[in-house]
């Protein structure tokens, strides 16, 4: 009998949608040219990354702004800290939340070694941000804020748009990653008040290698890869034409299908959470019940380990992730349900389940089908 393949790890990165991958085929052969060449070839491939920039510019109301392509969210959100950093010297001041993304804390404890003030803004059990802390931590001193909009492990979804206001009150720059919530979330940078957003193409159904970082005009920030001068000068390097093109149509594909999409995710991940709630007992659910994406079931599992989990599902055709993808090699806790106040035993336990366009109510009757056994039988043998 053929093993099944069940997909749960769209927050890791998602396949590319059929409908992108026919757009992007001709910029690799027919329509190939280099769009700083001055033929008619350089040229039409310049058109399709201006338009694949209006869509994407589109999709967040950033009319007030400009787009700068880079390789990936990691580099947009290094362009955005750095690059901040560079122009603004007077301000020694950061502040992040303590669960952003490891391409943020690691940027800017790397400027804390430079002389910066840096502080962590923490979060309560849900891993919702604390307002009131930084209304109080947040002064005249300080450059940026750094908030995402959705955590990429738990899928809480915070309140930018206070956060946006209480920046604009201090005069700082906001900045947040909102890899994991575009095409998930609405988005309007002029409501939500953030002066540089992250943005990626593999978390909405867009080819890898491929990512921008929108800034709002009147910010000023200073490239990190220098070169021919592409991007305005601040992200230099051959333009990913194929890539670019695929990840305009995928936003807008994601943006036009959302709120249908969503309410059938939301379906699928209430069955998934109530199906454990009610079938496992030792469990956790790790994040806000309510608002956290659509797709993101977190749980911890009392009494092992969720590597053990992890292959255990594997070996039935499951993939799933124990965190974050970018550090799931890592063998220490997740910083993020750390932050929350969750202790070693219930971090190094956890699972994320991240649902997408593929996965089926079947895929999610087959999981609750073979999880109890699973958990049942790795805790038999565990020596927790």
């Amino acid at each position: 009998m053929k093993k099944r393949h069940i997909y749960l790890d769209y927050a890791a990165t998602c396949p590319v949608d059929p409908r992108v991958v026919k757009a992007m085929q001709p910029y690799f052969f027919a329509k190939a040219g280099n769009n700083m060449s001055l033929h008619s070839d350089g040229q039409r491939a310049n058109e399709a990354i201006e338009e694949a920039r209006k869509k994407i510019v589109k999709a967040i109301g950033g009319k007030n702004g400009k787009l700068i392509f880079t390789g990936s969210a990691t580099e947009s959100n290094n362009l955005a800290i750095f690059g901040l950093a560079a122009v603004n010297k007077e301000k020694k001041q950061i502040i992040v939340s303590a669960i952003e993304h490891d391409c943020v804390l690691n940027s800017a404890k790397s400027l804390e070694k430079a002389g910066y003030k840096l502080d962590f803004l923490e979060v309560d059990e849900k891993g919702r941000v604390k307002l009131e802390q930084l209304a109080k931590m947040i002064g005249k001193k300080t450059l940026m804020v750094s908030v995402m909009q959705a955590n990429n492990e738990i899928g809480t979804i915070q309140d930018i748009t206070k956060i946006g206001e209480i920046c604009k009150k201090a005069g700082a720059y906001f900045h947040s990653d909102a890899a994991q919530s575009f095409g998930r979330e609405p988005i309007d940078v002029e409501k939500m008040g953030v002066d540089l957003l992250t943005l990626s193409s593999h978390k909405i159904y867009g080819p890898k290698g491929v990512a921008g970082l929108w800034i709002r005009q009147g910010v000023e920030v200073k490239p990190i890869i220098y070169g021919g001068g592409q991007e305005g000068g601040l992200r230099s390097g051959t333009m990913n034409t194929a890539a670019i093109v695929g990840w305009g149509l995928a936003g807008e594909i994601a943006i036009k299908e959302m709120k249908r999409e969503n309410k059938r995710l939301l379906n699928l991940r209430e069955k998934l959470i109530e199906g454990i709630l009610k079938n496992i007992s030792g469990i956790k659910l790790n994040g806000d019940r309510n608002k956290r994406l659509t797709n993101n079931v977190n749980i911890s599992f009392g009494g092992i380990e969720g590597e053990s989990l992890l292959l255990e599902l594997d070996n039935h055709g499951v993939m799933v992730s124990t965190g974050s993808a970018c550090s799931s090699a890592s063998l220490a806790p997740s910083h993020v349900l750390m932050a929350m106040g969750a202790g070693a035993e219930r971090a190094h336990g956890s699972i994320r389940f991240s649902l997408g366009r593929w996965t089926k109510e079947e895929d999610i009757n087959y999981l609750l089908k073979i999880l109890p056994k699973a958990v049942a039988r790795l805790r038999e043998v565990s020596v927790l």
